[in-house]
């Protein structure tokens, strides 16, 4: 697209042409986790604008723009078609235009005598936004529209649910559009996951029956990175799951999302003052909030983001040892070549040493690209093991663990909620609707009263628990809890190499916990589906095949093989715990692909606003 939707040309001789990219905010959205601003200007965007920003004619350059086809956008891009800001215009619709909408555009084109100039009109089916190789989320601008609270409320109107129903098949139908692949539907009865399978399969029907419009068929399949054995496309509900979405957790990136402010993959935090404290009757400055992009490009990210937190503290300070040991190589270089004299000695080391201070003084930008990964991940690994110590997550993390897993518990839940060093308000409602979610029988009325005073003492707001009663009382008559497997977690003992005193990272009484594997619920329905095992869990799961020409409901699948590709997508809601453990699901089946996706990524602070939301009287 961004090469006037042509192949970009190999051969980097020729100079790219210089253009503008104008988007929306949903378009900024989707562009920013792919491409920094260095690899646009690679590709000749010189300039990037938000559509609905007041911006100056340029008009001797081409202009692409990139933008939902909403009633507004259209209009502005009339109305810059009438004030002719650019030489050409290259018009991309992340989802589809309607007829009546481009009737618009060319009607305006017409009257500012303009026609020749709109080149190109493109629907580009892109909308959704990736943010991992194996991980994508629906929409981030006006998620709360799509998001658990919408479609859970009591008092929801039918047309309301369609309309969410659409917009999420709307961003599915794109997604796989731009796979190139048409799936097979498994979903569970009875919910909003349902709903949307049922409309998905409806939408990709229609596509493949238009034999002459329709979007899967010819080249765009062979450019498809799947093999010719179709992908499963499975739709779990959130409602299948609340206690993940609420747990503590201990891998990299989890923490990051659980405790920081993390969003399309950038970080941002406040900057510590440091040492240097402002002098007496001084105004404490100002604190800077930098932002950090954790990407794919980051190989210290890409290796330890699914790594407890123990383990990347630890490697940070290696990777820090290691750099500080070619810094000082670099300068007893320069120490050497400033030797005076003649004599012969320091001749024959200057010939020896010439050698390799050209090839010191050529690693030198690697050595500073080093330098700032290994400061980013000093700077954030630093905040997140602040949050550790001051909530003692560590502890929230294993007693949740011991509940999920129906494991001993070594002390009483209540003395954890009544203990005024452990966490915040947030960390101890999380944790009792764990326990109130996982518990195979619900406590007693009492029991219950006591509870709910020791979490009032603790200054915590008790919205959620209205709804998460409510909630369980309705599933119990629907469905059996689900299981967390038997994980939980083993201390393994002290840091060892951490808790040297030369350490980064203090790390005096954090527990040093490894997770054991284990499968989450969306994990292990992912697995009775994509192996084809028969389970009471999901053989009640319906079966959707668009490119069977008559839609014949049946819940027997014609293919017995197990599947080598899956997408698992969750209507509702994700978080990284869950994407964690597929991905680590799909490490230990070789050859096997899984991608993660969900209707919008919130951390747990984020879900539980939503609950209480749902459960305020």
């Amino acid at each position: 697209m961004l090469n006037f939707n042509a192949p970009p040309l190999k051969n980097t001789a020729s100079e790219p042409v210089w253009k503008v990219l104008i988007y929306d905010r949903f378009g900024q959205d989707i562009i920013s986790p792919l491409l920094a601003v260095k690899e646009l200007r690679d590709m000749g965007i010189t300039l990037h604008l938000l559509l609905h920003s007041d911006r100056d004619p340029i008009p001797d350059v081409p202009a692409i723009y990139f933008v939902m086809p909403t009633e507004e956008n259209i209009d502005r891009i009339c109305q810059d078609l009438r004030n002719q800001l650019y030489e050409s215009y290259c018009l991309n619709f992340i989802s589809a235009v309607s007829r009546s909408k481009l009737e618009d555009i060319a009607s305006s084109a017409l009257a500012a005598n303009a026609v020749t100039q709109v080149t190109k009109v493109y629907d580009q089916y892109l909308n959704f936004i990736t943010l991992e190789d194996d991980m994508f989320i629906l929409s981030h601008q006006n998620k709360e529209l799509i998001s658990y609270h919408a479609i859970n409320k009591p008092d929801i109107l039918d047309t309301d649910m369609e309309a969410i129903m659409d917009t999420m098949v709307d961003s599915l139908f794109c997604f796989f559009v731009t796979l190139g692949a048409v799936p097979i539907i498994r979903c569970p009865t009875g919910n909003a996951a349902e709903m949307v399978a049922v409309k998905l399969d409806k939408r990709l029907r229609e596509n493949l029956r238009d034999a002459r419009n329709s979007l899967f068929t010819g080249d765009t399949m062979t450019g498809g990175q799947f093999s010719f054995q179709r992908p499963l496309f499975v739709l779990a509900d959130r409602n299948l799951d609340l206690a993940t979405p609420l747990h503590h957790t201990w891998t990299y990136q989890a923490l990051i999302h659980d405790v920081l402010d993390f969003h399309l993959n950038r970080v941002s935090m406040e900057e510590g003052l440091g040492a240097e404290s402002s002098p007496a009757g001084a105004r404490p400055k100002k604190k800077n909030r930098k932002t950090y992009d954790l990407t794919a490009v980051d190989a210290f990210w890409q290796k330890h983001k699914g790594s407890p937190f123990p383990e990347v503290a630890e490697s940070v300070q290696e990777e820090l040892d290691r750099y500080r040991a070619q810094e000082d190589e670099v300068k007893r270089l320069k120490t050497i070549m400033g030797l005076e004299g003649e004599d012969e000695g320091a001749i024959s080391m200057l010939s020896d040493n010439t050698a390799k201070l050209t090839s010191a003084v050529s690693s030198l930008p690697e050595l500073l690209e080093k330098k700032r990964l290994i400061d980013l991940h000093t700077n954030v690994a630093t905040a997140v093991l602040d949050h550790i110590k001051s909530r003692k997550l560590d502890v929230y993390f294993e007693y949740e663990e011991k509940l999920m897993s129906k494991s001993t518990l070594d002390k009483s839940l209540l003395d954890v909620i009544s203990d005024p060093d452990a966490g915040t308000p947030e960390d101890k409602m999380r944790l009792f609707l764990i326990y109130y979610i996982t518990a195979q029988q619900v406590p007693s009325e009492s029991d219950l009263e006591q509870y709910k005073k020791a979490l009032l003492d603790a200054g915590c707001d008790l919205s959620p628990l209205n709804y998460i009663k409510q909630w369980k009382a309705f599933t119990k008559m629907a469905a059996t809890p689900a299981s967390y497997g038997s994980g939980g977690v083993k201390p393994m003992g002290l840091f060892s190499r951490v808790m040297n005193s030369g350490s980064q990272f203090v790390m005096e009484g954090v527990k040093n916990l490894v997770i054991k594997q284990h499968n989450l619920p969306v994990t292990r329905i992912l697995d009775h589906l994509m192996e084809m095992k028969s389970h009471p869990e999901t053989d009640s799961y319906r079966y959707f095949d668009p490119k069977m020409l008559r839609g014949s409901e049946s819940s027997t699948p014609r293919n017995k093989n197990p599947f080598q590709e899956a997408i698992v997508f969750v209507v509702g809601g994700g978080n990284y715990i869950e994407y964690q453990n597929l991905v680590d699901y799909a490490k230990a089946k070789p050859g096997k692909k899984v991608l993660y996706g969900c209707s919008e990524l919130f951390n747990s602070t984020q879900f539980i606003k939503q609950l209480s939301q749902l459960g305020q009287k």
